[in-house]
């Protein structure tokens, strides 16, 4: 990929499933991320069914049927964020979450789509933010040289166990690392990014490996000898004009530095502005990853779950301003999510789908 472009990509984000965020579950503060989301379910359940919970949330959430849609659709791979937490303990040893990327790989390859996968939550958290499922709402990925040395283990054991399943085409190291307030930290991202590049390319020779910039993956400018000869830089672009000449600005730096140039995230707009950004994507020649394919009580993703009824009580308690359910409220509004949430009874947001540029088979 050095230095060009590979053919046009279209992807859709699985956002939600191995990462759980607040906001696809219209709760916008308190439990915003995995653990806060986590210790609501259980302080909801109780621990043995939370546990139970949280297998079916993945068991319906994303599913055979949502990947052959996937396809059906015209999109030709996915992005896939999971968490750390879910993969590998703090010794280094690996954890039943893999099953569920095995599963993706698969369900993606008989479908014939590739797959992105993407590190969303690394370590002690590279963001230090909801997203990144930081304990302390710190980047402590680059702070604590024990997280920094599981994150590159972790990076061994995917390029180990996936090196040749043939469903996977990139590795996306770290997504959105170091927002601006954490620019002190900046100067460690591409001696990590060249660690990470080293332990993978020990293992595996062939996959592209993918590097996202700072602060929300749009500042670039650490970025100034090359990384590797098979290389992307991923850039995410969200809630702002459109503006062709700053992504020529990314392709030219990107080729610069021997690589090719994909955007990895956006959406999360109305379906004109989508219009807009992904066809300029398409018309540049510019590889894309719409983001997510669906969460709870949307407008702007191709399909959305509809809310439990009453789905505002849990809102209010998770949110920190309303009271605390009754363990049997709690499990009937849990109970109707976790059927709401298969696609089978989403609803389909046809207006968002219309405004991306697929090509259905």
């Amino acid at each position: 990929m050095a230095g060009a472009e590979p053919a046009l990509l279209r992807g859709v984000g699985v956002g939600n499933w191995l990462l759980p965020e607040g906001y696809m579950w219209r709760f916008n503060a308190g439990a915003t991320s995995p653990r806060r989301i986590e210790a609501i379910i259980a302080q909801a359940l109780g621990q043995a069914d939370a546990e139970q919970f949280w297998v079916s949330f993945r068991d319906n959430f994303f599913t055979q049927a949502d990947i052959a849609e996937i396809a059906r659709l015209g999109f030709d791979h996915i992005r896939l964020p999971f968490n750390a937490r879910l993969l590998i303990d703090s010794e280094g040893t690996p954890l039943s979450g893999f099953d569920y990327v095995d599963r993706c790989l698969d369900w993606a390859h008989a479908a014939g789509l590739g797959v992105v996968l993407d590190l969303h939550a690394a370590p002690g958290g590279q963001t230090g933010a909801n997203i990144d499922d930081s304990q302390r709402d710190l980047p402590e990925l680059f702070t604590d040289p024990a997280n920094r040395e599981l994150t590159i283990e972790l990076w061994r054991l995917l390029a180990r166990r996936y090196v040749n399943h043939p469903a996977v085409i990139a590795y996306d190291l770290l997504n959105e690392p170091l927002p601006d307030k954490h620019a002190q930290l900046w100067p460690d991202l591409v001696p990590l990014y060249r660690d990470l590049t080293r332990a993978i390319r020990e293992i595996d020779t062939d996959h592209v490996i993918m590097y996202e910039g700072a602060h929300w993956a749009t500042n670039f400018t650490m970025f100034e000898s090359p990384l590797d000869d098979n290389a992307c830089l991923q850039f995410h672009h969200y809630w702002s004009p459109v503006n062709p000449e700053r992504f020529e600005a990314l392709r030219t730096q990107a080729n610069q530095l021997g690589m090719a140039i994909y955007m990895g995230e956006s959406g999360e707009n109305s379906p004109e502005w989508i219009r807009e950004m992904f066809t300029t994507c398409t018309q540049r020649g510019i590889s894309w990853n719409f983001w997510p394919w669906k969460k709870l009580d949307t407008t702007t993703s191709p399909f959305s779950a509809p809310a439990p009824t009453g789905w505002e009580a849990m809102i209010a308690w998770a949110e920190g301003h309303g009271p605390a359910l009754s363990r049997s409220q709690a499990a009937e509004l849990l109970t109707e999510f976790l059927g709401n949430i298969k696609l089978s009874n989403c609803q389909r947001r046809d207006e968002i789908i219309a405004a991306l540029p697929l090509t259905p088979p």
